[in-house]
């Protein structure tokens, strides 16, 4: 069986591991048992943990040169989210190789970077090569929806698996971001993941007295939670500088050259140009509205409107945040969790990003790595319950003009076949030498 890194990630996307959320997903036992038969072609041993029917986890351990050193971690999703085959240039789930792409859905998110990780230790074994420490492989079911059936199961049920691991990586990082220098010089930006925004996702539920739509109503409950939602999408939340958000501003104003005022953030992100959508969601804490559900009929007043909001929390702040969100929804709006999960931080200053800038910059000289705080969430607030310090670094070469932050969950999801080599390749060397 092939283990070309091209090759690898165009099969995987052939897998329809659509997740549609709510338990509803098909294919991840199929993409599961694929995994785990290029891993034993390599000689490597695994286990398919099923958390219900055909909901599968693949984990494996590859043994390293010093077992005294304590475990990487490396772990990635195979379900995808959905995606209507008529809106696409080809079928979403064909793995065309064509135009020096990978099409197909889960070519950014995140098939490429599980195809990188098993073309990564092939390649190892097939020299008789080992990885410097013992590695932990873990490709998990149910990312695209609350990691249930995936990575939350098995660090619940399996923490065992884990044992040891000090640190992880995984996906939303390490790929090329071109940028303009002050002086006019094109700049390679590397982004590593070092933090991760959690996740408030709220219900607010209105109260009031239910009526005839034509009289006069000082409780009708959709106007009580339209002033709540108006109040929450209108506050200018203040700016909370986080190690890696701060970090990230220093280091790319640097590479940049351009003035860094710590006091000025929105002055700041004027001046950083092309790298600013790379923090400008991370300086803050946000809350959005997204859904809204109130009445059944035109002509009476509902006594209850409920609404959900998308809450994001920089680490260390859930607490300001929630009695903001009460001070603003008021008396008469009630809130609770949907989901709830903390932030991740992991340090900035460390070997391991050391050894993650080292690999970059084997393979891209003129790589600049920078950290970076995720606006969303990843699987890694699963495996940071564990101790784990989580970073996100898939790494993959992109071309200036590609934009890889639209591809995922997007239209004509696509990867490009130069910037998966150069994935497997950075990844081979941080085996070799973290």
């Amino acid at each position: 069986m092939t283990t070309d890194v091209v090759d690898l990630c165009a099969q995987l996307v052939r897998f329809d591991t659509t997740n549609h959320g709510a338990g509803d997903a098909r294919g991840e036992r199929e993409a599961a048992e694929f995994c785990a038969t290029i891993l034993a072609d390599a000689g490597i041993d695994s286990t398919i943990l099923e958390s219900a029917p055909r909901r599968a986890n693949v984990v494996a351990r590859v043994p390293g040169d010093d077992p005294a050193l304590p475990p990487l971690l490396i772990q990635g999703h195979l379900d995808v989210v959905p995606a209507d085959a008529t809106e696409w240039t080809v079928h979403p789930f064909s793995g065309i190789v064509t135009d020096g792409y990978v099409w197909g859905r889960g070519a950014v998110d995140m098939k490429d970077f599980c195809a990188t990780v098993l073309a990564a230790v092939a390649a190892l074994a097939a020299t008789g090569r080992r990885p410097r420490r013992d590695i932990v492989l873990a490709f998990v079911a149910d990312e695209e929806d609350r990691g249930e059936y995936g990575a939350h199961w098995l660090t619940a049920h399996h923490p065992g698996l884990f044992t040891g691991c000090a640190a992880a990586i995984s996906e939303s990082g390490g790929y090329t971001y071109h940028v303009r220098a002050a002086d006019g010089r094109k700049i390679r930006l590397y982004p590593v993941g070092t933090a991760e925004r959690g996740t408030a996702h709220l219900k607010l539920t209105a109260k009031g007295r239910a009526g005839h739509g034509s009289r006069r109503n000082d409780a009708n409950a959709v106007t009580r939670l339209v002033t709540a939602l108006h109040a929450l999408a209108a506050h200018d939340w203040p700016v909370v500088l986080t190690p890696t958000v701060e970090a990230f501003l220093e280091r790319t104003g640097k590479a940049l050259g351009v003035t860094i005022d710590l006091h000025d953030i929105d002055g700041t992100l004027d001046r950083l140009g092309d790298a600013a959508p790379l923090v400008e969601s991370t300086v803050r804490n946000s809350v959005t509205p997204t859904v809204l559900t109130a009445g059944y009929k035109v002509n009476v007043i509902p006594g209850t409107a409920e609404a959900r909001v998308d809450g994001r929390v920089l680490p260390g702040t859930e607490d300001t945040l929630l009695s903001e969100v009460d001070a603003l929804i008021g008396p008469d709006v009630e809130r609770e969790f949907l989901a709830r999960s903390r932030a991740v931080q992991a340090p900035v200053d460390s070997p391991w990003f050391d050894a993650m800038s080292d690999a970059l910059r084997s393979q891209d000289p003129d790589a600049v790595v920078v950290p970076y705080c995720l606006g969303g969430g990843t699987d890694a607030k699963a495996f940071n319950e564990l101790g784990i310090d989580c970073y996100g670094f898939a790494p993959l070469w992109l071309p200036e003009g590609f934009d890889y932050r639209a591809m995922a969950h997007g239209v004509d999801e696509r990867v490009p076949v130069e910037g998966l080599r150069f994935g497997a390749r950075v990844l081979e060397h941080l085996l070799l030498n973290a």
